[in-house]
């Protein structure tokens, strides 16, 4: 299916700051809350929605999870809404597709589903884990903080990009990371 439009930096990024600007301002104004645009809880509380299925005496006795409740909140739609909009944003470009193992990681490390998978599982713990341990995630410490010009907003979010250049120059060097 040929392109119709691409996506274009300036723009994604104008309409990225317009909507970090109308969450800012429903979030305090309609909704009176203190905090700004975050995700990392919501996968914390999705793994409470699963964990409460298997094992739900374990979900009430989480002291975590008594302090915050496994629940779908604006934060759970948000997740759901990025995920909806990077979809239609995709489709809409005709450059959409399914694929098990992207380009990149099957000219470095082969075609074997399980292994990207296993890779992917990782990353997403050690992401996790960080965003846990900096008290949030990218979008709650590099947008939300920036919008505030807040100093643990950019410290954090030279961090964020530092070590990923970094790990991406690791995982891709050599054969198939130089583009």
């Amino acid at each position: 299916m040929p392109t119709r439009f691409s996506w274009r930096p300036y723009l994604a990024g104008a309409l990225l700051g317009v909507l970090a600007t109308v969450s800012a301002l429903a979030s305090t104004q309609l909704l009176g809350k203190t905090q700004f645009l975050g995700a990392s809880t919501t996968f914390v509380r999705a793994a409470g929605f699963i964990e409460q299925e298997v094992a739900p005496g374990n979900v009430k006795t989480n002291p975590y999870f008594a302090k915050e409740k496994p629940k779908v909140d604006w934060q759970f739609m948000l997740i759901a809404g990025i995920f909806i909009g990077a979809l239609a944003a995709s489709l809409a470009d005709g450059s959409f597709k399914l694929e098990a193992v992207p380009p990149l990681w099957r000219e470095r490390f082969g075609g074997g589903v399980g292994r990207r998978a296993l890779g992917a599982f990782l990353g997403g713990i050690v992401a996790m884990f960080g965003a846990r341990l900096a008290d949030g995630c990218p979008s709650g410490h590099g947008l939300s903080g920036l919008m505030q010009l807040s100093v643990s907003g950019f410290v954090a979010l030279a961090f964020f990009f530092g070590t990923g250049a970094i790990v991406a120059a690791m995982v891709y060097r050599g054969k198939g990371g130089r583009r």
